[in-house]
């Protein structure tokens, strides 16, 4: 119950109390990310359909969709892409791109990160809503999922943190590898199961769309540790938004 406070409690805004603030809950929790995403998921899901089903075109159910994930972690994600984006592209040397990432306003290269993002999510759900509501709604679901299954993998041994405070240093290098690598096992089993109710294409794709995601995590992951020395709260965000727009494109092709 700890991990699933914490993972609520820190990654959406649903009410769920944080009782503990230390390691122990923090990779309870960390493992108890895909549940909270795959939650998220389904609310936006659930808000495209219901807007499908009043009439609306693809167009609006997916601003929708990717407007409830937003709204539901107060946009915390988010400005963590671009406050990482604003780090990376500053060309300064670490400390200094970590106080750059802290100032409350967005530069030129979170903006445009940003908008890219966004509409890379809305137009690969558009196109997803445009095969059937089911296609869409299976795929908002996922991909909320395996962007917090990057948060899983983000948390784990090996993973330092970049600065001495803040949610990063919690939660970095909590998880054992072992643990990352069963919540793995267990979203690509309920991904490829769910897909199979759509077709065996749609299950293999999901799968798919998973290591897609996961992939580019990674890679955005290294970059940061590279880079920044370790991983922070808005290295978090990043790594979140980059696994959920990877996914959803990776379902759009074929």
């Amino acid at each position: 119950m700890d991990g699933l406070r914490f993972a609520f409690g820190t990654l959406t805004v649903l009410p769920a109390r944080v009782t503990r603030w230390d390691r122990d809950a923090a990779r309870a929790g960390m493992l108890c990310a895909p549940l909270a995403g795959l939650v998220v998921g389904l609310l936006a899901a659930a808000a495209g359909g219901l807007l499908l089903a009043l009439g609306s075109g693809p167009l609006v159910a997916a601003v929708a969709a990717v407007a409830v994930p937003a709204v539901l972690t107060r946009g915390l994600h988010l400005d963590g892409l671009a406050d990482t984006a604003d780090g990376l592209g500053s060309g300064k040397p670490a400390e200094d791109a970590l106080r750059v990432m802290k100032q409350s306003d967005i530069g030129p290269f979170g903006v445009i990160t940003l908008v890219l993002v966004l509409l890379a999510q809305v137009a690969a759900v558009t196109e997803l809503y445009g095969r059937g509501w089911a296609h869409g709604a299976f795929a908002v679901a996922l991909a909320a999922t395996v962007a917090r299954l990057a948060l899983t993998h983000a948390s784990r041994h090996g993973v330092p943190p970049a600065r001495p405070e803040g949610l990063g240093a919690i939660v970095a290098a909590t998880v054992p590898l072992r643990s990352a690598a069963l919540a793995t096992a267990a979203v690509l089993l309920l991904t490829a199961a769910t897909g199979l109710f759509l077709s065996p294409y749609d299950a293999a794709r999901a799968v798919l769309a998973t290591a897609t995601g996961l992939a580019a995590a990674a890679l955005l992951l290294r970059r940061c540790v590279r880079r920044f020395g370790g991983v922070t709260g808005d290295v978090f965000g990043a790594v979140e938004e980059t696994a959920a727009t990877a996914a959803l494109v990776a379902l759009t092709l074929g």
